[in-house]
This record gives C-alpha cells, structure tokens and sequence, in this order.
C-alpha cells in the first residue's frame, strides 16, 4: 500500500467492478464507486441510466450480480434492505412506504429494532419521537394519521424513520420529484442538516439545480455506466448535460415557428373566476407555441382548467377556430378540438394499472367500441402512428403504465390527444418529473403540433423552458396577465422582470 493510499479516510461505503442486470438489459455495468463520510452525494442521469439501481444496490433491495460492497470497509453481502439497516444504511424510495392509516409515532418506530408497533401514549416512544425531531430540525404531530399529511411532510416522516434507525447513510430517490418549490427548498435544507450531523446522503435526482444546491460530489450515469464523479463545484447544469446527453442545453430546443397563421387556433376575451383570476385576454394563432409564466398561486393552472372545462368562468368568452365556445366540461371542449395535458399525470392523467393502449384510448371509447366493448382492431387504427410518433417503445404497449418511466408516462398523456389532430393543444407543467433526456423529446412534440396547425399553449414553472421554446411569452401575476414578450425579447431577465416588478418596486422604495 502506497503512503497515499493509507492516509486516504476509509470510505464509508465503497463499490468496486458492481453489475446488473435485468433479463437480457444491462441496468449497471462495472461500476467504481465511494461515498465519504458526512458528504452529499448526487447521482444524475437520464431514466434509465441506472442511478435508482445502483442506489438500491447499496440499500440491498437489489443484490450486485457481480463486484463487491463494502461498509467502513468491510466487504458486505446484503440480502435485503434490512441488512443494510444493521450497517446504518436506509433507503427512502420516490414512492413513499408510509402506512396511511397509522399515526406518525407508529410510522417513524415500526420495523425499527426492539420496537414494533407501540401505542401513541407511551411515554418512552413519545420522549424518543422529541429526541429525533430536535435533532432533525423539524416537527409533525406524532398522533396525526399519516395518510392525512402533505406529500412533503410524508417525506419528513420517511426521514425521521431513517433517523429513528440511527443511519449513517441515507439514501434518498427522487425526494424532490412531487415537491412543489417552497417544500422542495425545505427539504434541501433537511439535507444538509443531515450533512453537518456527519450522516452521508445519497442524492438520487433529476433536477440538476437541485444537485447542484446541495452536493459535494456529483456522480453522473449514462446507460449504466459511470461518466464521471466530480466536485460539484467544478460543475454547471450545462456541464451534466453534455455529459448525460452528449450534447448541449441550447440543442433541446426545436427551432421557432416556421409557419404562424393568421387564423386564431384560440380566442379568449375578458375571462375571470372569482377569486383566481381577472380580465384574461389571450389569443393563439395556428402553427404557434405561446408559454405563461408565473409564480404558484399566479391563476396559471386555473384559466388552463377553465379553457379545458374543469372550471367554470364568472364571465368571459372563448373563441376555438373562430367559433364562440361554451365549455362545461373536457368532453365539450374536446369535441370543439380542445384538449389539455394536465399538471398531475398520476392524479389527473393516467390509469397506473392500466396498460398503454387502454391509456391512449381512454378519452376515444366511443370510437373504439361496439356495442359497448371495446374493439381492438379499432384501437389498433387509433393507435397506428402514434406510438412511434411520441417515441414510445411498441413492443411495451401492453404493459401497464405504471411500469414506465416517468418520460414515457407524459409520452402516454400526449399520445392520448394526438391520435387526432387538435385545434388548440394545452399543456400544464408538460416536463414536471421528466428527465432531460425526455425534456427534449417533448419539445419536438409540442413544436410538431404546432407545425401541424394547431395553437399550443402551456404553463411553466421552468423559465428558462419557457423562454426556450414559446414563440411569445405571457406573465401572470395575481390572477392577471401583466405582461407579454415576443422574438427577441424573450428572455429570463424580461420574464423575472414582469414576474417580481411589483416586489422589486416596494423594495426599491
């Protein structure tokens, strides 16, 4: 052993030569890799890229087929995530393992050693609980059901399980992925308060801002195997592109509209809902793609539901294709060629158990059925082209949705609405829980309706995607448009500027 290599701080865990496979897919290959102790540790990549594998190769929820694990040094064979827990390592999945209708207390000590299930009156587990959350920087109330809790305090619970087992390494999937900003900015800061207790934490996500805000080193994966790992420092979002990618940021998005028309695909005029938003007046020509930005709360996400019939309007109208609208539900506003992607694809979009096919066809039963059941010959002619139009894999259309990737699953939600042609296309949060890689397939999706005639409009919470792909800008802010940009105007600086004017006027003063 060189001088160098025995001053070197013993890893805290170390992965050398480790492989896996699924069937005849390589999932990871020869992968070489340390985590230190009290550091946070990002792993980024496309879907598919073998990150959540490899993290659940060092939970134990999967065992290596080749390579070895080793603990502080000592090499280890873990069978299950409990093993790994004796060697302090806990894993928190992107899909919560809450038990909804136990309290709090119950979900933080059950598995736990020497615990099981206790009452919530204990008053030793109760003591414990105060202990923990003290120490985490946070705290819920242990007799709530946590079935009842936000999302993001859910993920609190999780966090204080891992805590509960006393884990050195915390590894955590996608825990920002169903996080809006201010939880997401919560839970970052969670983080690092678990770094500067001297705990690891592995970092699994896809939101490279996020990485980058948080890690020590990042680790970036493609097709299974290891790029590179690099202080986060030395890196940029664009950096981990081009790596994940192979190719720049500036190249995910289509080229601007080649061919706008005159005609107006949409017209609205003086819209409002009490309460939500005010006087929205818009229009979007055929063959253009126009972007609303704005903060959370702006009135986005309900003139998108109003347009699509989910919500009624005080007053107003609606113009598709020049002929005036009254929307009372998705169904109308389908048959009039308006169709929308909604923000939340598991809650509003998809049938997870459902396959692809019943998926994309779910909206067009009635042309696919006779006599009430459904005809596969007829959704087959639904379908022709459009699987392969979205990127998706044929071979997969039986499977359920569920089973897919979170880019194949909005892959799913745009097949649904361009098995036939729309008039106006709208699209709320179209790349929410997608990766990259996917980010750029669906822009060209939303440029090619657009190049096929219809008028896209749609709702972003990333600016820098808005100011990519719309051929004008809209910007909401308290229930109203306050301002539009168009050609070269467009850009970051002009959207936050619209954004913040008022806040930054108040400031100023």
């Amino acid at each position: 052993m060189t001088a160098l290599a025995a001053d070197r701080p013993t890893p805290m865990v170390e992965l050398v030569g480790v492989s896996k496979r699924f069937g005849g897919a390589v999932a990871l290959a020869d992968i070489d890799l340390e985590l230190r102790e009290a550091e946070v540790h990002c792993l980024v990549g496309e879907n598919g890229a073998g990150k959540s594998t490899l993290g659940k190769v060092i939970a134990g929820v999967h065992r290596a087929d080749t390579g070895s694990v080793a603990v502080r040094g000592q090499e280890v064979d873990f069978k299950s995530p409990r093993d790994s827990l004796g060697a302090g390592i806990a894993f928190i999945a992107q899909e919560l393992a809450i038990v909804p209708e136990r309290s709090v207390l119950e979900n933080v000590f059950l598995g736990g050693t020497g615990h099981g299930l206790r009452l919530v009156g204990n008053r030793r587990l109760l003591a414990e609980y105060e202990q923990l959350t003290a120490k985490a920087g946070f705290a819920i109330d242990p007799r709530a059901r946590a079935g009842s809790l936000r999302l993001a305090d859910q993920q609190k619970v999780e966090i204080l399980r891992a805590l509960a087992r006393d884990a050195d390494v915390i590894i955590m999937d996608e825990p920002t992925a169903s996080l809006a900003g201010a939880e997401s900015d919560q839970l970052l800061e969670i983080i690092r308060d678990l770094k500067r207790e001297g705990r690891t934490v592995v970092f699994v996500t896809h939101f490279l801002v996020d990485a980058l805000a948080v890690a020590d080193r990042v680790t970036v994966l493609k097709d299974g195997r290891l790029v590179r790992t690099s202080e986060a420092s030395t890196e940029t979002p664009d950096t981990l592109i081009e790596s994940m990618l192979g190719r720049s940021l500036g190249s995910m998005f289509p080229s601007g509209a080649t061919a706008v028309a005159d005609e107006r695909a949409l017209r609205v005029s003086g819209l409002s809902r009490s309460g939500e938003f005010d006087e929205i007046s818009l229009d979007v020509r055929r063959g253009e793609i126009v972007g609303i930005a704005g903060l959370v709360g702006a009135g986005r996400t309900e003139l998108l539901e109003t347009l699509v019939g989910l919500r009624r309007p005080s007053r107003g109208t609606v113009e598709v294709d020049g002929r005036p609208c009254t929307l009372r539900s998705p169904e109308q506003a389908k048959k009039v060629g308006l169709v929308m992607v909604p923000e939340s694809r598991k809650d509003h979009g998809l049938v997870l158990g459902r396959t692809v096919r019943e998926n994309v066809c779910l909206p067009h039963l009635a042309s696919v059925s006779r006599l009430g059941f459904v005809a596969k010959s007829q959704q087959a002619d639904l379908l022709e082209g459009v699987v392969e139009k979205v990127g998706l894999d044929a071979n997969r259309i039986d499977s359920p949705v569920g089973q897919l990737s979170g880019g194949n699953q909005q892959k799913v939600m745009f097949a649904r609405w361009l098995c036939q042609q729309p008039t106006v296309f709208l699209a709320d949060e179209p790349t929410r829980g997608v990766d990259v890689g996917a980010r750029a397939a669906i822009y060209q999706l939303m440029r090619d309706v657009a190049d096929q005639g219809a008028g896209v409009l749609f709702v972003s919470s990333d600016n820098e995607e808005v100011v990519g792909l719309a051929d004008r800008v809209l910007v909401m802010r308290a229930g109203r448009i306050v301002g539009e940009l168009s050609g070269a105007d467009i850009n970051e600086d002009a959207v936050l500027g619209l954004m913040f004017h008022d806040d930054l006027r108040e400031e100023a003063i």
